[in-house]
Order: C-alpha cells, then structure tokens, then sequence
C-alpha cells in the first residue's frame, strides 16, 4: 500500500505537465522554414507629382532701353526672308526670319528719327518713338541664294500694344536696316535663335 501511494501523485503529477505544454499552441518551426506573420508595412507612398516648370513666358521681362548690340560670326551671309509681329503676354514681338550662312550680329537703339540707309533720306515711322534695327553679317539675295522680305511695309498686328508698326528698308553694305515704332520708349530686349535662324526684338508693353 504505501508503495502504490508513492506511484499515483507521481502519475498524477506527470499528467498536469503534459496538458500544460499541449496548451501553450507554441510550435517551433522546422528548420529552414521561416514563421509567417501578417504585414506591418505600410505599402509605399504614391510618388507626388511636380508642378510644371515655368516658361520663359512667365519669368521676369529681363530688359531695359539701352542699345543692344552682337558682333556677327565671320562667315555671316544672311537675308532676311519674313518678319512676324504678335502681341503677348506683357511683351511684344517681332521676329525676323533669315536664311544664308552663319550667325547674325545687330544693333538694335532708339533713335530720334530714321533715315534711310545710303540716301539718309526721312523715313516715316508710326509712333512716339522710333526703334532703330540694323541686322549685321547681311548677305545679297545673290549671295545667299534667299528671296529678301517683300511683304507689307509698314508691316502692322492688330495685336499689339506698344509696337505700332514695322518698316522694313535695304541691305546696304553688308547691314539691314528696318525701323520699329513704338508708342514710347519702353524696354526691350534682343536675341537670336536657331532652326530656323531668326532675330528676335520683344518690347515690353507700357505701364
């Protein structure tokens, strides 16, 4: 009897540790397998999109009224094929179109009358004042082989607001004159472009 009592708490004992172990649920995974677990990641934000860049249009109108002047390059033979006038936004612009070789010089001043190139006689000009173009580095139609401007002289746009009119004169002497009238002396700026080649006056408008 007392040894059958020594065996009993020991069975009973035994019992309670196997139930405690089965109810912990913990299995050790096997080897090489990895435990899975839902995602705590938030998934990756949505890149922002950036505002568009400003256009030159909308910088600064970077100008002033003092002559503008570019040497051309040495092999310059160019001819003025069209001239374009628009009105825009605080500006506006005129564009002569050329075609020949090379890169073209100007200077570009307000003067107190225009003149013809050569004769040094008058020439009429619409406006308060008077914005005198001379394009360098000109070349002949001969020499280039481009037909010269012979559209409307005076040339005018109904769009604009500073620039009255256009009026386009000669080549003479390897410079190309033509006059911009103005409605005062406001600043302006001068820059050239390629593909195609052309010569870009804008002026800005009053007030």
């Amino acid at each position: 009897m007392r040894a059958t009592s020594r065996v009993v708490p020991a069975l009973l004992i035994s019992s309670v540790l196997l139930v405690g172990c089965a109810g912990t649920g913990d299995v050790e995974p096997a080897a090489g397998t990895a435990a899975s677990s839902p995602s705590t990641t938030p998934p990756p934000a949505e890149p922002e999109e950036t505002a568009p860049s400003e256009t030159a249009g909308a910088l600064p109108f970077d100008a002033n009224t003092e002559p503008d002047t570019q040497e051309p390059s040495a092999d310059a033979r160019l001819t003025v094929s069209d001239i374009r006038i628009t009105g825009e936004d605080g500006f506006d612009r005129v564009v002569l179109d050329l075609g020949g070789e090379g890169t073209p010089g100007w200077d570009v001043r307000y003067v107190d009358s225009a003149s013809a190139p050569g004769s040094g006689q008058a020439v009429d000009v619409a406006g308060n004042a008077v914005l005198q173009l001379e394009l360098t580095g000109a070349g002949y139609p001969y020499d280039t082989g481009v037909e010269e401007y012979s559209g409307p002289v005076p040339l005018t746009s109904a769009d604009t607001s500073t620039v009255t009119e256009v009026v386009f004169q000669a080549t003479y002497e390897g410079t190309t004159t033509a006059f911009v009238g103005a409605q005062e002396r406001a600043p302006f700026r001068v820059y050239a472009e390629e593909n195609p080649a052309r010569v870009v006056i804008e002026v800005a408008h009053a007030g």
